[in-house]
């Protein structure tokens, strides 16, 4: 009895570290730039290159990584639509460490519709402040309306739709005159059009 005490003794003076080794983590909260958390994202908690452990946020963003050793970690962050992000290196030691929501994701551009165009006046100059509305066009000709947008000062517009197919209308208005163009999309990609209005531009 008295050896096994001994040796339990020994192996914890030998291994003293193991006990507390992996008493630390990283918790947080991974959002957009507006502040919307991003749901079932995969946070990484990474060392010296290796992936240690992984956790998924919930449904507001927020996540929590346990069981990790001292150290500097990167945090990986990886969501479906958006570009990944990494914050380096965060100290961990005892205990959970906090690192608030400074995980900020941005969407990628490649999983997305991108709408790009310009309105001119009837003598091909750029219109500026004419209103840009955007719908989607049903199989019966119906039409849901996605976005409004105005022109600016060289008369371009944008729009950004998640990735689909539709049939999407383009309708530019100004001072009584408007015109549309319609879009066939099939997948994530930049789409271009121009508008012509049957206005001058001494009708300003």
């Amino acid at each position: 009895m008295l050896a096994a005490a001994s040796l339990a003794a020994f192996l914890l003076l030998l291994f003293p570290a193991d006990a507390t080794a992996q008493s630390g983590g990283i918790k947080g909260r991974v959002r957009t730039a507006s502040g919307k958390g991003i749901a079932n994202a995969t946070v990484t908690a990474r060392l010296d290159g290796n992936d240690v452990r992984s956790a998924k946020t919930d449904s507001s963003g927020s996540f929590e990584i346990r069981g990790l050793g001292p150290g500097s970690y990167n945090v990986v962050v990886d969501a479906a639509g958006y570009a990944s992000g990494i914050r380096y290196g965060v100290e961990v030691k005892d205990g959970v460490r906090n690192i608030g929501d400074r995980l900020i994701l941005n969407v990628d551009q490649g999983t997305l519709v991108i709408i790009r165009g310009s309105v001119f006046f009837k003598e091909g100059n750029s219109l500026q402040g004419a209103k840009i509305e955007l719908f989607e066009v049903g199989s019966g000709g119906s039409l849901k309306k996605l976005g409004q947008a105005f022109s600016s000062l060289s008369g371009e517009f944008v729009f950004r739709r998640p990735e689909g197919p539709a049939k999407l209308r383009v309708t530019a208005s100004f001072k009584g005159a408007s015109a549309s163009k319609d879009i066939e999309v099939e997948s994530a990609a930049i789409y271009r059009t121009a508008i012509t209005l049957d206005i001058s531009r001494n009708d300003r």
